[in-house]
């Protein structure tokens, strides 16, 4: 069997300790490293390279799915299994959308965690059965047209710009850097057809996607 490296993701350091003990007792499995935060997480994945990174969602310092884009964005070979508590649909859209290869709740046995882990390893999607409902649920659903241009990331940053807030604290508030945000921004202005912050709150409030 074919050895499998990993970087752990989180900001608990008592769930990454009992992540490395697990895969540590586990065969055919190798922890290269482990990061607090998103912005370490793409840091240590593009130096370590390992074959798969386990990516905690909400993480102070720098959020999964951030660190999720940025690394499908620099083209890495590392897989990206989410593994997070979180299994709303304002939690799991983005973080597949942004490049993720499976999506699994930490409640998940060992045995499904090793199996998800090797499954990702070899490139194929691996979903816990509440996330694959969900989807398959917001596939089946219509979508409200109103906001389905705009990722849940691209609402929050919105919602800050209506209410008058500045880059910087905006990045404070989301706890990414100053550049994710305007890159959002970017991606806000375009979507909408807007050319500043004032005309895509304006279009913003036209198409009810802020109320």
């Amino acid at each position: 069997m074919t050895e499998i490296t990993l970087l752990l993701v989180d900001d608990h350091p008592v769930v990454r300790d009992g992540l490395r003990g697990m895969f540590e007792t586990g065969s055919g499995f190798r922890v290269l490293g482990e990061a607090a935060d998103g912005v370490e997480g793409v840091a240590l994945a593009l130096s370590l390279d390992p074959d798969v990174v386990l990516m905690d969602l909400r993480m102070p310092g720098g959020s999964g799915v951030d660190a999720i884009g940025e690394l499908t964005r620099r083209g890495t070979r590392a897989r990206i299994l989410v593994l997070t508590t979180y299994d709303t649909d304002t939690d799991t859209l983005p973080a597949i959308e942004a490049g993720a290869t499976g999506y699994l709740l930490k409640d998940a046995p060992r045995e499904e965690l090793f199996a998800a882990v090797r499954a990702a390893a070899e490139g194929r999607t691996v979903l816990s059965p509440a996330v694959a409902s969900r989807l398959v649920t917001r596939v089946r659903t219509p979508a409200a047209p109103i906001d389905q241009s705009l990722s849940a990331r691209e609402r929050e940053v919105l919602a800050l710009v209506a209410k008058g807030t500045s880059n910087r604290e905006i990045a404070a508030a989301l706890f990414i850097s100053e550049a994710t945000v305007k890159t959002h921004l970017t991606h806000i202005y375009t979507k909408l057809d807007a050319k500043d912050r004032a005309a895509a709150v304006a279009v913003a409030y036209q198409k009810g996607i802020l109320a």
